[in-house]
């Protein structure tokens, strides 16, 4: 039976630290120069963009390649989901080339749809409700970096959006507190809060930065307006004024906080320089981890 990430909702805790512990293996191994081409060689991976990224496209074909596999990019033009030919008959006729279908698309119903119909996995690389694969990611780091994961504080400062929601996802799966510092009218999705509360978890939602920051073990932001919000970029830049985390913020944290940051970084609105560069920042090791983070989805789904 094939199975998808859509959202790590649908995951438990224990496969969650799987992916973990995997990607754990396989990042050591390949600095210890261990060769993992066998593990999906001969696989295919379908990777259908409707936006454009630097971090998800290179990470997932460069999975494929170490783990032995190939990656197909399918970009804007190449498909047009949903004009030229319907979603459905697009993840019927995917399925029958390839072996896993990747997708980073605008609306989550495009994901939940190639699923439904798709006979192959089909992993979400971010849709506008959702970034399950950079929350796994991210979760890698905090571990890597702290040892641990159950009793931390992750402390968001910015718009509640699709990082944010698959943050809150994994915080209550893997036992962080979440908290998110955001102006009025920016708050995440009430569905994905209120199942979070159901698991049990800790979800405040604030006003002030500095009250989000104040004891946390990791101060996390965003870009405030995502791809696809240029008509609105301006108006969130007027709403998100002071949601920025600088030195001053930093220092609200418990000593040794991390800084994260899912990249693209606009200096100087949602992060300082000097914080994104700061001992504090572990924001380049988060984008080496959607590497590993993803190998292990995909030795575990495809294989």
């Amino acid at each position: 039976m094939k199975r998808d990430l859509v959202s790590l909702s649908d995951w438990s805790s224990e496969e969650i630290w799987e992916v973990l512990e995997l990607a754990a293996h396989l990042k050591r191994e390949l600095r210890a120069g261990v060769d993992h081409r066998h593990i999906l060689a001969g696989k295919t991976l379908a990777m259908v963009f409707q936006k454009p990224s630097l971090r998800t496209r290179v990470s997932f074909e460069t999975g494929m390649t170490q783990l032995g596999g190939h990656a197909i990019y399918l970009g804007p033009e190449d498909i047009k989901l949903g004009k030229r030919e319907t979603t459905e008959d697009i993840a019927i006729v995917l399925s029958r080339y390839v072996d896993g279908i990747m997708a980073r698309v605008f609306e989550h119903e495009i994901v939940e749809e190639l699923a439904r119909f798709a006979t192959v996995p089909v992993i979400n690389g971010l849709s506008d409700l959702l970034h399950p694969c950079q929350a796994l990611g991210d979760m890698l780091t905090i571990w890597e970096k702290r040892r641990r994961l159950e009793g931390l504080t992750l402390a968001f400062i910015g718009d509640g959006n699709n990082v944010a929601h698959s943050l809150i996802h994994a915080c209550a799966r893997l036992g962080l507190s979440f908290r998110i510092a955001c102006p009025e009218g920016y708050e995440p999705d009430e569905a994905i809060v209120a199942w979070a509360r159901d698991q049990g978890a800790e979800v405040k939602i604030l006003r002030e930065p500095k009250e989000a920051a104040r004891g946390a073990d990791v101060l996390y932001t965003d870009v405030w307006a995502s791809m696809g919000e240029e008509a609105i970029a301006e108006k969130k830049r007027h709403a998100f004024s002071g949601y920025t985390i600088d030195q001053d913020l930093i220092e609200q944290a418990n000593p040794g906080a991390l800084v994260m940051h899912c990249l693209p970084a606009h200096y100087g609105e949602e992060i300082t320089y000097e914080a994104a560069r700061s001992p504090s920042s572990v924001i380049f090791d988060q984008a080496e981890n959607r590497l590993h983070a993803q190998k292990a989805v995909l030795a575990l789904l495809l294989s």
